[in-house]
């Protein structure tokens, strides 16, 4: 076993890794979640076009309404005028002032038009279900965003912990080859082999802290805050071994946000076809209103004279001919009809494929995962032996530094492996449309 000082500066660096992470805050993987759906952009766009769409949702956006109307109008003129009337006398008139005064309120109501409104309303409420869904999809993207660099940060905050280890371990080697060394029992070439592994793990580390650095700003990106805020995450990765393949393709079939959009764009595809057809049929309105004249003249048999009263009516149009305009809208509507259902037909083949592998993907990392803690318990045992041999000089410099590399990368590899494992469930969860969040 390694001596008891070196146990005690490990203890330490704990302690102190310890202390740095109460300072910095825990940021655990539900917070970073209500962060990210509190702050996203990505999801408050999605939430705006959602209550557009709501918006939208109106009878008499679908024109099922009547449109009433106000009007006015005040026309004037000055003319030089010359009449000759019937008896043959001429009358002139210079600067001749007539003006003409219309008001009044008008009401036009399509009553029939082939049931268009209909389907238009109804098509208005299937875009609204499509934002929706569009906006869930947005939701599950970012969860499923944060969850891969929320576990990726708990992997290299782990390959810190192992490389700050492993730092210590060749510290101690390089002070035990130095003794030796001077008391005349190892060579020059031992204590230079120790410094450059000693080296070689110092820019290890500072490659990592790059690299975890760099997947905190990412974070910090998603939840749309200050790319600056400091934070750690938890210890651990937890994976889910109880995944079934059976129920998440039956959960997929129900959940999985990209199926249900293309779903939804079949229906308002059926729609516009609907729409298209409605074109057949007459169209139907009705019109009143109550209008007001007044119109004065200086030269003629009436110089003024006023109206006022009530109008109504109603008009039918019928589309007899336009070229087979109709006929070809509808056939170009019918085979986006028929895409629509291809799309889906095939958006279910993919979402059936990319299950099937990424199960086949997250079995073979459990049994990584499974692998790699044997790995790990065995190179643990042998770098003690190690330890103990180079202690007392019976093996080299080389071969206990060979040990110590074997312990702390079967270290690094459970930590990929279960970091692995949890992507995997991660993007089975993400396509079964059952993230948590």
């Amino acid at each position: 076993m390694i001596n008891t000082k070196l146990f005690f500066r490990s203890l330490l660096l704990l302690f102190f890794c310890f202390a740095i992470g109460n300072a910095q805050g825990i940021l655990t993987l539900e917070n970073a979640i209500k962060i990210a759906l509190e702050n996203n952009y990505e999801i408050k766009i999605a939430d705006n076009n959602l209550k557009m769409d709501k918006t939208n949702v109106a009878i008499g956006n679908a024109g099922m309404l009547t449109s009433i109307s106000a009007n006015a109008s005040d026309n004037k003129s000055v003319q030089n005028t010359s009449q000759t009337r019937l008896d043959g006398t001429t009358v002139e008139l210079k600067n001749a002032q007539n003006n003409n005064l219309n008001y009044g309120v008008g009401l036009d109501w399509t009553i029939f038009d082939g049931l268009k409104m209909f389907a238009r309303f109804d098509q208005l409420k299937e875009l609204q279900n499509l934002s929706d869904a569009q906006l869930k999809k947005t939701i599950v993207n970012t969860v499923s965003s944060v969850n891969s660099v929320y576990y990726d940060l708990i992997q290299e905050q782990q390959k810190l912990e192992d490389l700050d280890s492993t730092i210590v371990i060749s510290k101690k080697r390089l002070e035990f080859t130095k003794n030796r060394y001077t008391i005349g029992k190892g060579s020059k070439l031992d204590v230079l082999n120790a410094q450059v592994d000693l080296n070689t793990d110092l820019g290890n580390l500072l490659k990592e802290k790059q690299i975890y650095a760099n997947a905190k700003t990412l974070l910090n990106k998603i939840l749309a805050r200050d790319l600056k805020s400091d934070f750690i995450v938890s210890k651990n990765i937890t994976v889910d071994r109880k995944l079934q393949l059976s129920e998440l393709l039956a959960l997929a079939e129900k959940q999985n946000p990209e199926l249900i959009i293309q779903i939804i764009n079949k229906k308002v595809s059926e729609l516009d076809l609907k729409q298209i057809k409605a074109d057949r049929y007459p169209v139907v309105q009705v019109n009143t209103g109550y209008n007001f004249n007044e119109s004065t003249s200086s030269l003629g048999f009436n110089t003024q004279s006023s109206a006022r009263g009530l109008n109504y009516g109603f008009t039918a149009s019928l589309n007899l001919f336009d070229g087979n305009a109709q006929n070809r809208n509808e056939k170009i509507a019918k085979m986006q009809v028929e895409n629509s259902k291809l799309v889906i037909e095939q958006q279910t083949i993919n979402l059936q494929s990319n299950l099937t592998v990424a199960f086949q993907i997250y079995l073979t990392n459990l049994d990584l995962i499974d692998l790699e803690e044997n790995n790990t318990a065995i190179s643990k045992q042998n770098l003690d032996i190690t330890a103990e041999k180079f202690k007392i000089g019976t093996i080299t410099s080389v071969e206990f530094r060979a040990a110590q590399l074997n312990y702390i990368n079967s270290k690094i590899r459970l930590s990929t492996a279960q970091f692995q494992a949890k992507l995997s469930e991660i993007t089975l969860r993400e396509l079964a449309g059952n993230l948590q969040f």
